[in-house]
């Protein structure tokens, strides 16, 4: 997702094995002076994707003399809300990093404005570099459904969600970094009680409905994900994962770890105030890492969520080639470029989680670490994928809901019970 955020899940040895695999050669399209390949992401230019990216298209220049890359960098919500009407139209980019999952690429693809990528990734070789939970996010079926069926998009990193702390804090006031749920709870407890506030939130987007589904997956397995996110069963949004996840993020807004006055906030608000030293921890994505790595000034580090077998993640964004796109082949190799070792090592120790890189290469310590805690994560069959996937307009809806729960305008009951009708009404009639 975003600086984002955001079917079988990627176990530890197929990121192994991917990670092992040799890259293709890159093709060179020769007689294309004088064109451009327009190209939109919303990755930050300090992110690990934004400095692999921006040295992937060097190399693509350098590859094609004559074309020059046109990137126009975009918001995430700015991609999400206009991508439809776009991507229907002749201002379509060539090629556009898009959110994966069932109500975003799926719906798109379902709507024919997605290119086919299946004979590009099977000549070029990404089907094999791209295994497990990774690849599921990369292939839907005719009704728009994530896992199977031809190729819509093709991910060059996985991410996962982590505890960021700022170690300076936690040691200033006497804290312990948790290793359980009640370490946690009551480190929070000790922050409170210095009038710190100790989670950054992001009520306007993306942040605050991953905390409350992280809540939820604490108490909730496979077979609930599955149910959740691929339709393999009946989802109850009052059984007890859910209302756990409901009440205890209703409880925590309360007991003031979360700010009530978050409900404005956005992703990137939460992330400086991070950075700034002001909240000691914040619950979100590998996507922050190399920000993180260049930004904080200060002693920090991760943990997976203490006490739970399951945390949002999947493989990356996709890059997507619209329908009508002009210059399909410029695409297609500027996606070979971005698998390539080069990219994929560069992209790696930028605190990025490649999919195709070779791991001696991986030299920075704090990427080992991340790399590292995502195979112990897919090992244990731990990517639940993302809250707002399942169904078309489902972000839109556990933005609004999950404001009112920080406001304290809807019980958890209720809250509980608007996410039932929105996902029931969304859910493809089979």
């Amino acid at each position: 997702m975003l600086t984002t955020r955001r079917r079988v899940v990627a176990t530890a040895v197929a990121l192994v094995g991917s990670l092992l695999l040799a890259s293709c050669g890159d093709s060179d399209s020769g007689g294309s002076d004088g064109k451009t390949l327009k190209l939109w992401h919303y990755e930050g230019p300090d992110s690990a994707m934004g400095v692999a990216w921006k040295e992937a298209i060097k190399e693509f220049e350098a590859k094609h003399p004559g074309v020059k890359v046109k990137f126009e960098e975009k918001g995430f919500e700015q991609i999400q809300k206009t991508a439809p009407m776009v991507l229907n139209s002749n201002d379509a980019p060539d090629i556009m990093e898009y959110n994966k999952g069932n109500a975003t690429a799926g719906a798109l693809s379902k709507q024919g404005l997605l290119t086919d990528l299946t004979a590009e990734a099977t000549q070029r070789g990404w089907d094999k570099k791209i295994t497990g939970g990774v690849r599921t996010i990369s292939q839907y079926d005719t009704n728009g459904v994530m896992g199977s069926g031809k190729w819509y998009g093709v991910p060059n990193y996985a991410e996962y969600t982590m505890v960021f702390y700022n170690k300076d804090l936690f040691k200033k006031y006497g804290i312990a970094e948790p290793t359980t749920p009640d370490e946690l709870t009551a480190a929070m407890d000790k922050f409170v009680a210095k009038g710190i506030t100790p989670l950054a939130n992001a009520g306007a987007e993306y942040m605050a409905q991953q905390y409350l589904y992280q809540l939820a997956l604490s108490k909730a397995d496979r077979s609930w994900v599955d149910s959740y996110e691929l339709y393999k069963g009946k989802t109850d949004f009052h059984d007890a994962a859910w209302t756990y996840g409901a009440e205890t993020f209703a409880d925590w807004v309360k007991k003031g770890y979360i700010s009530k006055k978050s409900t404005g906030t956005k992703a990137e608000d939460a992330g400086v105030s991070f950075i700034q030293g002001k909240s000691p921890i914040l619950f979100s994505g590998s996507w922050w890492y190399g920000r993180f790595q260049t930004e904080n000034k200060f002693a920090w580090g991760t943990f997976l969520w203490p006490g739970s077998n399951l945390t949002l993640g999947s493989g990356g964004n996709l890059w997507v080639v619209p329908k009508n796109a002009k210059n399909k082949d410029l695409a297609y190799d500027f996606i070979d470029i971005t698998m390539s070792k080069k990219i994929q090592n560069l992209l790696g120790n930028n605190g990025g989680v490649p999919v195709a890189a070779d791991p001696a290469a991986i030299t920075d310590p704090q990427s080992k670490s991340l790399i590292a805690n995502f195979n112990t994560l897919s090992g244990k069959d731990g990517l639940a994928f993302y809250p707002d996937w399942p169904v078309a307009g489902f972000y839109d809806v556990l933005v609004s809901e999950t404001q009112k729960l920080i406001t304290g305008s809807e019980k958890p009951d209720a809250y509980l019970s608007a996410l039932q009708k929105a996902y029931d009404k969304g859910v493809p009639k089979t």
